[in-house]
């Protein structure tokens, strides 16, 4: 291992190339800001932010989403009701994380002053962070939440301590409770934690730990929902997806078999519309075109709940309407998956896979939707004047500026693919010391499990890929750095 005469508090502030990066950062994320928020009075919202907003007022404990964000726009309530503080605040916060996990790779792998360049600037500048960030979503959070984990992940391999440990266990259940694809990260935690060299004990903590903090939460979930819908059910919307994500091998099938018990009527519902509505509404639903059996009001998921739920008002967000039918969509999902598994992994896995390296920008194409307008949830919450919003970039101007990023995104994957098997052949790896094979094989086994369950979870969106690109592209830049003598 490498000797550090320095702490790494001394490395970043008294080193003068980082002292340098540090007003560098602290200039540019204020102006880029003050730009962005120039062009972009307002933030920027969608379904999934009206949610959170709805739960936040009725002070929820339990929402259609997670909901470690819902409390969060609680806590930041008392602070300040303006969206531009909000917003402000998850763009420093993620900017703050990426500055973390660049000083922290620069401090322990310790590539070329270049390299380190291009590094900082292409994470400073980079405007999808902007975009992310301006979302009234958990999706600006929960990327700097992920960068500060996979920071603390390359601390545990190099410098494990029993703070360090603790911190880790409360980041990774803070994460979870804003977003569920959280819920691997424990495990790559735990093969860190068992390659370290550390006593059985320390090892056994740091993987429990996360696991205890979890299942709390999960318990807490599950008991809250009971109280709304009657059902304990840790995710309302989890049924709803595994029934959305079965739907898309449907159209392909010969003969349905016969539903699950308890099912029989909304399996009607489904034959019905692939037998009377899709052949005259044209082109089948993809993966490609994202989560349309969730959204569809034609389709069986909303047309059964309408049944089953009726013409009543749904009071609590749709934790009620929702989570009344979610067992059955569970149900009903997971037994057609396993009754055709060959159609499910033909029709879902591998268009969804094939999205994965190129997804669709999916809300990030436009502006609040498309729309100058916002719901009265909204203009509560933020003391708005009206309904009315405004911009001085146009609605779409983020679609041109974004529009490449998706294919980026399925370039870096594959440069890294190409890298990390050079590496593995290479003379430069046998000749690196252990921590530095640890921490290249961690990034290569992270993404591996975040494309994995990205694409077995739900239809993929690029919203949800900013983190793996963000490793994607500070690795790569790692690996040629290292690979250099070899490479030219």
């Amino acid at each position: 291992m490498p000797y550090f005469p320095q702490t790494f508090r001394q490395y970043v502030l008294k080193n003068p190339f980082n002292r340098q990066y540090l007003k560098i950062a602290a200039i540019a994320i204020l102006v880029q800001l003050v730009i962005f928020k120039v062009l972009y009075p307002y933030g920027d919202f969608f379904s999934d932010s009206y949610s959170y907003i709805y739960a936040a007022i009725l002070k929820q404990e339990v929402n259609l989403w997670p909901i470690g964000y819902t409390v969060f726009l609680r806590l930041f309530h008392v602070i300040s009701h303006s969206d531009t503080a909000l917003v402000a605040f998850q763009y420093i916060l993620a900017q703050c994380a990426a500055l973390y996990l660049f000083f922290t790779v620069s401090y322990w792998l310790q590539p070329g002053e270049q390299t380190r360049k291009v590094i900082f600037y292409v994470l400073l500048f980079n405007p999808l962070i902007l975009y992310i960030c301006n979302y009234i979503s958990s999706d600006g959070l929960f990327l700097a939440l992920s960068l500060i984990w996979f920071a603390q992940l390359l601390w545990l391999i190099y410098r494990p301590s029993w703070l360090l440990l603790l911190a880790h266990a409360i980041i990774i259940a803070i994460a979870f409770t804003v977003r569920y694809n959280a819920m691997y990260y424990p495990l790559i935690t735990a093969l860190v934690l068992l390659r370290c060299r550390q006593k059985i004990s320390f090892k056994l903590v740091g993987i429990i730990a996360p696991l205890v903090l979890i299942a709390g939460f999960i318990k807490f979930t599950e008991q809250a929902t009971r109280k709304v819908t009657g059902t304990a059910q840790f995710s309302v919307f989890g049924g709803w997806q595994m029934a959305n994500n079965a739907l898309y091998m449907f159209p392909y099938l010969k003969d349905y078999p016969e539903p699950p018990a308890g099912c029989e009527a909304f399996h009607k519902e489904v034959v019905h519309f692939f037998r009377d509505i899709v052949p005259k509404g044209g082109a089948i639903p993809s993966p490609i075109d994202g989560a349309v059996y969730l959204k569809h009001p034609q389709a069986p998921l909303k047309k059964y709940m309408e049944m089953t739920y009726g013409p009543k008002d749904d009071s609590t967000g749709g934790i009620q309407s929702w989570g009344s039918v979610s067992p059955v969509y569970g149900k009903y999902g997971s037994y057609m998956i396993r009754q055709h598994p060959f159609y499910f992994a033909r029709y879902f896995l591998l268009p969804n896979t094939l999205n994965y390296f190129v997804p669709p920008l999916e809300k990030l194409s436009e502006y609040n939707l498309g729309s100058y307008h916002v719901s009265g949830t909204a203009v509560y919450w933020f003391h708005y004047p009206s309904k009315e919003l405004s911009s001085v970039a146009s609605i779409n101007a983020q679609k041109a500026l974004l529009f490449f990023f998706p294919f980026i995104f399925g370039l870096l994957n594959l440069a890294f693919l190409g890298l990390i098997v050079k590496w593995a052949v290479s003379a430069t790896r046998k000749a690196a010391d252990r921590p530095y094979r640890d921490s290249l094989l961690l990034v290569f086994v992270t993404l591996l499990v975040n494309a994995g369950f990205g694409i077995l979870a739900s239809p993929i969106v690029f919203r949800y890929q900013v983190f793996p690109m963000i490793l994607c592209f500070l690795f790569i830049s790692i690996l040629i750095d290292k690979l250099k003598p070899e490479l030219q």
